[in-house]
């Protein structure tokens, strides 16, 4: 990698421009530089050395062929069909023009051309492994799974190797719901490879997804054999261990990752999540400590950290990790809601109701926000205050969670006549939700006898 960073060629092509000099690169140099800045995706210098290249060889069908691919990733539409109809008659037997070409009728929607094409380069029995994998995306483009999937098998078969096939052989077995066939031929695969860090985790992957978790950390481990640097795959064993409750072994696991990790806030997180689930609140602490020292800013700690104060009794600690987070993360109302009940049950009824009614007016299109605002008037005592944030919601909303709040509201202000149309409403709306809502507003299971009755009458 140091080597290509250092290419010396492109050195002295930018000294060259930097230095207004005129230097002699031949057409194979040329293209190896704009090779390079393609690579980097450095496409300003591309074509800088594409305009350089073609003044010294004008006539150069390789250079221009360099040209064509520049201008499709500039998506110069226009200048390409023109250059790329130019280049028809000579280019015909070039791998490099005919995947231009590809690329061409891939990048404006036209899968089938795109194919064209690669049966064309596929022809001249050239860079076989890339031309099945773009002909197996164009199928997947199409809807086309099963001739996916055969391209993809088909580039594999070129290069053993290419993760990228293996990858999406896999998808392709998925969408065609081939769960047997897939496993056969992972294991057929395996056999032959048996070193394939991907093939390992598409193992595990595979038995992860059919919740056969034992038999995924089989895979995870056999790839953690292969390359124990592997991070992520310790992050997926601990995954399985979670699916099956066994907290304090996914911490182990967790704890491995730590030793190789850089940045380590987010697998304490991890860690104390499983304690937490353990029922072993001191120890989650600790892990959520220990991701913010690793990361001060890192708010989902924190707001774990609330909850778990919460539990324990001290609001006023839940509150300042809550508060804390949403300075942080201030766009999630999640945060602003859970903020607002802690300040109620701190008895900080102001600031309860500031920090709501900011989520309402933030998003007032979601029915929920309304429903957590007027549940927190009504907890306040501030009944008035909800009927008209009921009424504004219900103007927008039509659902029966809120008229069901609204008729409770009438009702706590003795406004029967008001509080049984709005529960009629409710009850036409969703009468399912009439249990629930009698549990959770006691008036309601007075009236509620009263409004049916009436209806039946009528």
């Amino acid at each position: 990698m140091e080597e290509f960073f250092e290419n010396e060629l492109v050195t002295k092509f930018e000294e060259m421009i930097e230095n207004s000099e005129e230097l002699y690169f031949d057409t194979e140099e040329y293209e190896d530089i704009i090779i390079y800045y393609l690579e980097m995706g450095d496409i300003s210098f591309a074509e800088t050395a594409v305009r350089y290249a073609l003044n010294l060889h004008p006539d150069s069908l390789e250079i221009k062929i360099k040209k064509f691919e520049v201008l499709l990733e500039l998506e110069n539409y226009t200048l390409a069909k023109e250059l790329m109809d130019e280049l028809k008659e000579s280019s015909m037997e070039s791998t490099d023009f005919l995947v231009c070409c590809a690329k061409y009728y891939s990048n404006l929607g036209n899968p089938r051309r795109a194919i064209e094409y690669c049966e064309a380069a596929l022809k001249l029995e050239e860079e076989e492994n890339f031309l099945h994998n773009f002909m197996a995306d164009e199928y997947v483009n199409l809807e086309d799974p099963f001739t996916a999937l055969k391209h993809y098998q088909l580039a594999l078969s070129f290069e053993h190797n290419d993760d990228y096939a293996l990858e999406n052989i896999m998808v392709c077995y998925n969408s065609l719901h081939r769960g047997e066939d897939a496993i056969d031929f992972l294991n057929d695969y395996l056999d032959k490879f048996s070193f394939s860090e991907t093939g390992w985790l598409e193992y595990g992957q595979f038995y992860f997804n059919r919740k056969n978790y034992e038999e995924a950390i089989k895979g995870f481990d056999y790839l953690l054999a292969i390359n124990s640097q592997s991070v992520g795959v310790y992050a997926n064993k601990a995954a399985c261990y979670e699916a099956m409750g066994e907290w304090l072994k996914a911490v182990e696991v967790y704890e491995e990752m730590l030793a190789l990790e850089y940045t380590k806030s987010f697998t304490f997180y991890k860690i104390g999540l499983c304690y937490k689930e353990n029922k072993q609140p001191v120890l989650a602490l600790n892990a959520f400590q220990k991701s913010l020292r690793d990361d001060p800013q890192f708010y989902l700690s924190m707001i774990e950290q609330s909850y778990i104060y919460e539990e324990m009794g001290s609001v006023k600690e839940a509150i300042h990790f809550t508060k804390e987070a949403v300075l942080l993360n201030n766009i999630n109302l999640e945060y602003h809601k859970r903020l607002a009940f802690l300040y109620i049950a701190s008895g900080n009824i102001e600031e309860s109701v500031a920090c709501i009614k900011m989520v309402v007016d933030f998003e007032p299109s979601r029915f929920y926000n309304w429903y957590a605002y007027s549940e927190v008037l009504m907890v306040t005592g501030d009944y008035e205050g909800a009927v008209e944030a009921l009424k504004k919601a219900t103007k927008m909303h039509n659902r029966a969670e809120l008229f069901y709040q609204l008729s409770n509201c009438y009702f706590h202000l003795n406004n029967q006549k008001d509080g049984r149309k709005a529960l009629a409403v409710a009850l036409e709306l969703d009468p399912n939700l009439l249990e629930g809502m009698k549990q959770k507003y006691p008036f309601i299971k007075e009236e509620a006898e009263k409004v049916k009755t009436k209806t039946k009458k009528k």
